[in-house]
C-alpha cells in the first residue's frame, strides 16, 4: 500500500482514538439508569449503544491496521 506517511499516521491516530474514547463512553452508558429495566434486563438503549461501540471499535481497528500496513 502506498500512502504518504502523514496519512498513515493519521489513520493510526484515528484508530487509537476510537479505542480511547468508545470504551469510556460504554462505561457511562452501562451505568445509566436507562440501560436496564426494573427486572435488570438490558433495554434497547443499552443494546443500541453496545452495537454502536462494537461497530466503532471494529472500524477503529481496521483504520489502525490500514495505517500500520501503509507504513510498512
Amino acid at each position: 500500500m502506498d500512502l504518504p506517511v502523514a496519512v498513515s499516521v493519521l489513520l493510526i491516530v484515528a484508530g487509537v482514538w476510537n479505542f480511547v474514547v468508545w470504551p469510556q463512553f460504554l462505561r457511562r452508558v452501562v451505568k445509566d439508569p436507562r440501560a436496564r429495566d426494573e427486572a435488570g434486563k438490558a433495554t434497547a438503549f443499552l443494546t443500541v449503544h453496545v452495537v454502536l461501540v462494537a461497530v466503532s471499535l471494529t472500524l477503529g481497528l481496521a483504520t489502525g491496521v490500514v495505517g500500520i500496513a501503509a507504513l510498512l
